[in-house]
């Protein structure tokens, strides 16, 4: 910034010939010295931060020399430059000054109203930390009703707080826990089960941490002899701590997979949902680890799955346990030889409108027919080809890909056969046929060929070739309601009529 002087004020008054008097000697201002011009040249004049006395005298000076100079000048003029001289420079900030006090103000408040929460916000916390010492403290203790009443204030606790979990279970609450699980009482033993699920949810550490404290076998322990309350409740934590895959193996070498099919089972008849659910579920964990499926075939519980694939509440959860117990050879061992296990499915891939389940099924079968000869041909006795041939036109994506795969490899197999059955003999001579294949007009003996070949045709042969009929009818009908075409698409007596030249050699398989 340019420095100010005292001395670089020059004159306000210029020597000029005024153009309308008719004497030399007579001054005026410049036209341009106006109200605002003037007052302008006052501010500049004393806007360099002198001080006060300084810029007095200044000003004394400068309205001297202009009234010397032009007594002319208008009085109101100098009064407005003498009031803006000695007024503030800037009124606006005046103004705003009690403005700016308010907005300090009220970012003060703000402040405050934010120190205060937080300090509200410890102090709570604080607090919430010293009830779960006390909590735990009360656990630890040797009074059975002490810690009855502790362990059902963690379950209250660790319900829907994951913070919670974390410090209980940092602060120690797990192995007293489960030491509660060894007393008589019944309701103890209830409250320490669910506050250990509690414990569990959604923190996998728990988890770890309350089976390696012993957990699952005191658990098998309490259902040698259980009430409901306490099979629902170990029924709920094998659940929860079967969702950890290091879990799985301890749970299910343990002896806890045959307590579940048991509890099933006995479910199955008294109809409690949530823990029928949860016992499936524990089940689905557990198949999910290949240790576990012997355990799983040894406890009978293909049989009962299959059985139960009829009820829609769990037929998909049922699929799901059975496409884990398909990845392994025990596993498909055990599904060929379960009574009717082959009707069974297919007969889901009929009824079933889920493409979900659709999916689940066609995978099983899809393994179990590329695994093994003996299944495929079991498949093809129970209907799979017409149920695979729907499924491709009103399937899923995904279940249309599958049952394509499983025909591939029964279109295949069939062509095998036919090579065996014929390889021994290729170069044997053919002999011609009985009954020419002319027309009837032309060979009179076609009808009476005809007839003898119907009457070399054994009941049995006669039987297959009705079901095949009966078949491809119920198919067709199946397809044009699933598809929701016209009445008019069912199968007519022209379509039977045309089926009832057919074999089961006119099948694709």
């Amino acid at each position: 910034m340019a420095k100010c002087h005292r001395n670089d004020i020059g004159p306000i008054a210029i020597d000029r010939p005024s153009t309308t008097s008719t004497t030399g000697n007579n001054f005026r201002l410049w036209t341009a010295f106006s109200g605002a011009a003037f007052r302008r040249k006052i501010f500049d004049a004393v806007s360099c931060g002198a001080s006060s006395r300084h810029r007095h005298e200044l000003m004394q000076e400068i309205l001297s020399d202009t009234v010397s100079q032009q007594p002319s000048l208008p009085a109101s003029t100098m009064k407005s430059a003498l009031k803006e001289f000695n007024e503030p420079r800037n009124p606006d900030k005046a103004v705003k000054k009690p403005v700016s006090n308010d907005r300090s103000e009220k970012l003060a408040d703000l402040l405050n109203l934010v120190e205060t929460e937080t300090d509200a916000g410890t102090k709570r916390k604080v607090e919430a930390l010293e009830e779960l010492k006390r909590v735990v403290k009360e656990l630890q203790g040797e009074d059975k009703e002490s810690k009855r009443k502790a362990a059902s204030r963690v379950r209250s606790h660790t319900k829907e707080d994951p913070e919670a979990r974390v410090t209980l279970a940092m602060l120690g609450t797990i192995p007293p826990l489960v030491a509660m699980l060894d007393f008589q009482d019944s309701d103890s033993q209830i409250t320490a089960l669910y506050a250990l699920l509690n414990l569990g949810i959604g923190n996998d550490v728990n988890k770890a941490v309350i089976v390696k404290a012993g957990a699952v076998h005191k658990m098998l322990k309490l259902i040698e002899s259980p009430s409901e309350g306490i099979s629902d409740a170990v029924v709920a934590n094998f659940l929860g701590l079967s969702a950890l895959d290091s879990n799985k193996p301890i749970i299910g070498s343990s002896g806890a997979i045959p307590f579940l099919v048991k509890s099933l089972k006995l479910l199955d008849t008294k109809r409690r949902s949530q823990a029928r659910h949860d016992a499936l579920r524990a089940l689905y964990n557990l198949s999910i680890s290949p240790s576990n499926i012997s355990f799983v075939v040894e406890a009978d519980l293909i049989p009962f799955l299959l059985n139960a694939l009829g009820d829609m509440e769990v037929s998909e959860r049922i699929l799901s346990i059975l496409s884990n117990i398909v990845s392994t050879p025990e596993g498909r061992k055990g599904i060929s030889i379960a009574p009717e296990a082959f009707p069974i499915l297919v007969d889901v891939l009929n009824w079933t409108d889920s493409p979900s389940c659709q999916e689940k099924t066609s995978y099983i079968l899809m393994v179990m027919a590329h695994k093994a000869y003996g299944d495929r041909q079991a498949m093809i006795e129970a209907g799979i080809v017409s149920s695979l041939l729907e499924l491709t036109l009103l399937g899923s994506t995904l279940a249309q890909k599958r049952a394509s795969r499983i025909l591939e490899v029964l279109r295949v197999d069939k062509g095998k056969r036919v090579l065996e059955n014929f390889g021994g003999n290729m170069n044997a001579a053919v002999s011609a046929p009985i009954c020419s294949s002319s027309s009837s007009s032309t060979n009179p003996n076609r009808k009476e060929c005809m007839v003898e070949e119907e009457g070399m045709m054994s009941e049995e042969k006669k039987a297959v070739k009705q079901l095949v009929q009966q078949s491809l009818q119920n198919n067709m009908r199946r397809i044009v309601n699933r598809a929701n075409l016209p009445q008019a698409f069912v199968p007519s007596e022209h379509l039977k009529s045309l089926t009832a030249s057919s074999t089961s050699k006119s099948l694709p398989f």
